[in-house]
């Protein structure tokens, strides 16, 4: 993410994405950059209009946080369970002594 975030960085500043470039901006946020992913990364942006992929990504809907009221639903399936009376002993003697006549 740092890489992505150099070159977001110097679009920002009105310089030009290069190796070098993002190199010392790496350097100088303390990461140690690697050769092969400052190419790939320079590489890949080349054609790539940063300007439009931004527009679109502010634009992308953004997923709604789920509400609280499932949660609550839930509280009171467990209360539900709880209130439900507790077969004694009694009663499930009966009901074994019937499956056997």
């Amino acid at each position: 993410m740092e890489y992505i975030y150099g070159a977001l960085l110097l679009h920002a500043a009105g310089k030009e994405v290069d190796e070098e470039k993002l190199k010392k901006v790496l350097e100088d946020a303390g990461v140690t950059p690697d050769e092969a992913r400052l190419k790939s990364l320079v590489s890949s942006l080349k054609d790539v209009n940063i300007e439009d992929v931004i527009k679109h990504a502010a634009a992308a809907p953004v997923a709604a946080a789920p509400s609280q009221a499932p949660a609550k639903k839930e509280e009171k399936k467990e209360e539900k369970k709880e209130e439900k009376p507790e077969a004694n002993e009694e009663d499930a003697m009966a009901g074994l002594s019937s499956l056997f006549g």
